[in-house]
């Protein structure tokens, strides 16, 4: 910067010159350069002056601008932070074959305490166990003072819970908004569905995370985000479910039975329509496991696909089967039947002493349910061939299913399969499997022989399985099943227009010191229809019934299962679209139920 002086000697030699005075000259030139200083100062706080304008208006605009933000936007209680890996809180929901929901996801909020917030601890703790009933006060208290900075108080809680919990004011109450699992349908397809609980938790969300049924199998495909907007879509219809269910839980009550199962299936596709096991539970307030006592005693027990038990003379026809397709025999080839029938230290017999011998044809012997004739049956066939049949057709392995307990539910076999095994699993005892197995069995020789894997899910694109009856055989065991309705041991499910055909299995439950307990009974009813077309295959199985409508009680499979089947079947089929037959050309006898 030129600074100028303010004594200029030029100047200053001048006004001597003149006679004049030289601090004259310096007192215009200080005055000169004080205006300017004056004059460039005030343009500098002009400049700062209207800077300051200018950020005080865009602070009250961008004030202006949050506010009106957070007024349009929901109030949000304040959040802890949590780290570590995102919760992924997205769980697809479940529908059944038309697309009706059987499980899906409600928000819903939890409650949590940061109690170093809290102004009143004492009476906080007392207002909660209040509107929480489970809670305990003085507990709450003691937590809430013992110096601990976070505190989980309920997962989930209902609106109503939540505006009570809000009414109490205290700022260190807080809610977390979350998602969990809903079954609005209650009980019904509970061991289907199986049940949800919450994995990871964080205060904005928690993890939705399979527990038991079907929610497990498939938490993979549930859970994955990139499929969480397409439902999984189940075989189960509904309304059938919710008939199969209700018929089965009156004919468990009428029948006196200590549990049942009901399974309905498509004979061609394996596609479940109906799967129910009672006693049940609700998915949305799961019981906890049992600790104690036999499983089967629980709820969750699943005696559709975990229940392994003897399927008594459900078996026959099997080896009727098998025997026809070696070309053993033919449906009106005769067999021995004369009984008693010894086999070593062994004595089989027919129920109640009965004896259908000497001989009797195959399809006799599946319409008369005799034991010998069905015993003759298996040892014509021989051991090695029976057990690797009965392995084919599914008989003697775990169910498979996409249900996680089914790998569990392995089928009870001797670890040595003599001529006297050989023997009995000819007509259904010394083995053991699931009704769902069995299902399929029957779906297999329904469908014309080739072999059936049951599934819960709609649609899937699965190859056929492999053939192992021939058709004609297979016609001819559905013709002889056919005649066990209407002349045999279930003519009870002679429903009119339907063309029942099926087996009946009366078993004894094994006691735990050993032999058999004739009280104590498994009865199942096989069957599928119509039999002139077999679409469908209904396999009803009741633990322990007793019908005592008569003189005397009645335990066999043809008083209990069969009436509970057959009722199950006439209320069913014209929900599958079924029409009966004309009026008159198949009128059976009535049932129980009417």
């Amino acid at each position: 910067m030129i600074r100028t002086p303010l004594r200029p000697l030029a100047l200053i030699l001048d006004a001597r010159a003149k006679g004049e005075n030289p601090d004259v000259i310096e007192r215009e030139n200080l005055r000169l350069r004080h205006e300017a200083m004056r004059d460039k100062a005030k343009s500098r706080a002009d400049s700062r002056l209207k800077l300051l304008v200018v950020v005080v208006i865009a602070t009250f605009v961008v004030i202006g601008v949050r506010m009106g933000t957070l007024a349009a936007t929901e109030p949000v209680e304040p959040r802890a932070s949590v780290h570590g890996t995102e919760i992924l809180a997205s769980r697809a929901d479940i529908v059944d074959r038309q697309g009706r929901v059987l499980a899906t996801n409600m928000l819903t909020h939890s409650l949590y305490a940061q109690p170093r917030d809290m102004v009143d601890p004492a009476r906080a703790a007392a207002e909660l166990a209040r509107i929480f009933p489970d809670l305990d006060a003085a507990t709450l208290e003691r937590r809430f003072t013992d110096g601990r900075s976070f505190l989980w108080i309920r997962k989930v809680m209902s609106p109503e819970q939540m505006q009570a919990v809000h009414d109490i004011g205290d700022p260190g109450l807080y809610f977390g908004p979350r998602e969990m699992r809903l079954y609005p349908n209650g009980t019904l397809a509970a061991h289907v569905l199986g049940g949800a609980s919450f994995g990871a938790e964080g205060v904005d969300s928690a993890e939705i995370i399979g527990t038991a049924g079907l929610e497990k199998a498939e938490d993979a495909r549930l859970r994955d985000p990139a499929l969480a907007g397409q439902p999984l879509q189940l075989s189960l219809d509904l309304t059938v479910q919710a008939t199969v269910e209700d018929l089965l839980a009156s004919g468990m009550k009428m029948m006196n039975a200590k549990g049942a199962a009901a399974i309905l299936m498509e004979a061609r596709t394996g596609e479940i329509l109906a799967l129910a096991s009672l006693p049940d539970f609700d998915p949305n307030d799961r019981p906890p496991l049992p600790t104690s006592g036999q499983p089967s005693d629980s709820p969750l027990f699943n005696r559709a696909v975990q229940g392994v038990y003897e399927l008594g003379s459900t078996f026959k026809i099997f080896a009727a089967a098998q025997a026809m397709e070696l070309g053993l025999v033919g449906p009106d080839s005769l067999v021995e039947a004369s009984a008693p029938m010894r086999w070593g230290k062994f004595t089989i017999r027919e129920f109640q002493d009965h004896n259908y011998g000497p001989q009797a044809t195959v399809s006799d012997i599946i319409a008369k349910s005799s034991n010998v004739g069905a015993a003759h049956l298996a040892l014509m066939i021989g051991g090695e061939r029976q057990r690797a049949f009965l392995t084919a057709m599914g008989l003697l392995d775990a169910p498979k299913v996409e249900l996680v307990e089914a790998p569990g539910a392995k089928a009870l076999i001797p670890d040595r399969w003599s001529d006297i095994v050989t023997i009995t699993a000819g007509y259904g005892h010394g083995i053991a499997s699931s009704p769902l197995n069995l299902a399929a069995a029957y779906a297999t020789i329904a469908n014309g022989g080739v072999k059936v894997t049951p599934t819960l899910l709609h649609g899937l694109a699965r190859a056929p399985g492999p053939r192992l009856l021939s058709e004609k055989v297979a016609a001819d065991a559905v013709a002889m099943m056919r005649r066990v309705v209407t002349e045999g041991t279930a003519t009870l499910a002679d429903v009119a227009g339907y063309e029942v055909a099926g087996k009946t299995g009366t078993a004894e439950k094994p006691k735990k010191g050993g032999g058999y307990d004739s009280d104590k009974v498994i009865n199942t009813f096989a069957c599928v229809f119509p039999a002139s077309n077999p679409k469908y295959v209904l396999i009803v199985t009741l633990d322990e019934p007793v019908e005592t409508s008569g003189p005397e009680p009645r335990r066999t499979a043809g008083w209990t299962a069969v009436p509970v089947a057959a009722e199950m079947i006439r209320r069913v089929a014209p929900l599958l679209g079924l029409k009966p037959a004309p009026a008159g050309a198949n009128d059976g006898p009535k049932t129980p139920f009417e």
